[in-house]
């Protein structure tokens, strides 16, 4: 279960590195018209979040608050891009040493993997209402439109 867990999170990680290597800050800014919205970079920042604040839960044995290592409204690229290879290699460590007893950590893993899915979606929602271009990664993993 654990390398079945972190060869999954490992996929979303992928898929959000060549987002955020595809976007600019205006994009990262972005919010969808005529809806209420948060900002593109947002989403990033709850992913990235997410990914601190899921293990340390399961380590304490109870929610301990949700912190990221981003601003809220996060629009540099760069430091995204770190942030993402920074907390999946944290993630994996943590993934890689659950015990198949822990039921616990492994809920939280669970949650923590439908989240990003979560985020993923919400995130192509964002790329088609923003006429973005869709990395190619995203248009396999998902077999979206090509065309808008």
């Amino acid at each position: 279960m654990n390398d079945l867990l972190r060869r999954r999170l490992s996929r979303a990680n992928t898929l959000y590195l060549d987002l955020v290597d595809t976007l600019s800050a205006e994009q990262l800014g972005s919010r969808l018209a005529d809806l209420p919205s948060d900002t593109m970079g947002h989403q990033l920042w709850c992913v990235l979040g997410a990914r601190e604040s899921y293990p340390r839960a399961a380590r304490a044995g109870a929610w301990q608050g949700f912190t990221s290592p981003v601003p809220r409204d996060a629009a540099d690229a760069g430091a995204l891009r770190a942030a993402l290879v920074a907390t999946a290699g944290a993630v994996d460590e943590w993934i890689a040493g659950l015990d198949a007893a822990d039921e616990a950590s492994f809920t939280y893993a669970l949650a923590l993997l439908e989240h990003e899915t979560q985020h993923q979606g919400q995130l192509i929602r964002y790329l088609y209402a923003l006429r973005i271009d869709r990395p190619h990664s995203w248009q396999q993993q998902y077999a979206l439109d090509e065309d808008f």
